[in-house]
Order: C-alpha cells, then structure tokens, then sequence
C-alpha cells in the first residue's frame, strides 16, 4: 500500500530508520509502515550503496525492536536529543 508522505515526512522517517536507538516499532507506530514498507521506502529514496550501508547496519542491530532491546533502554533518543535552548 502506497502511503502519500510529504517531502519532510519522508525526511523524519529516514532519519528515525538511520537512529540506532529508533526501534522499527515506533516508526510503523508514527507512520504506518511496517519493515517491509520500511525497507521499500529506502531502497526507493536512498542511493544503492546508502541502502546496502543502511541494511547492513539494521542486521546487526539488537536495538530494531522493542522486544529485543536490553530492559535499561526505555525511549528511542538520547536524553538530550530534544533539549530547547534557552
């Protein structure tokens, strides 16, 4: 199923996909797409050899799901990824 997502959507779910601590949970929560979405998006907006990178990189990962994930890690970002400036 073709989802219709804006230039800077597109752009939020590269990089969640790239976090090393962005569980594919939370994208298929944030946006509806499931791994297999997921990885026909990359392959279609990445460069051959970013995809090849990207895949390599979500293999080895222990972090891509929520079930797999060490009991410590409880949120997707870094504590201080959002911080506002003052």
């Amino acid at each position: 199923m073709k989802k219709n997502f804006t230039d800077e959507d597109v752009s939020r779910i590269i990089e969640m996909a790239w976090e090393d601590r962005t569980p594919l949970d939370a994208i298929e929560r944030t946006f509806g797409l499931n791994e297999t979405s997921l990885k026909k998006l990359m392959k279609e907006k990445l460069t051959a050899r970013s995809y090849t990178l990207w895949r390599k990189r979500m293999r080895t990962s222990h972090l891509r799901h929520e079930s797999l994930r060490p009991k410590g890690i409880t949120r997707a970002y870094a504590s201080n990824q959002y911080k506002q400036k003052s």
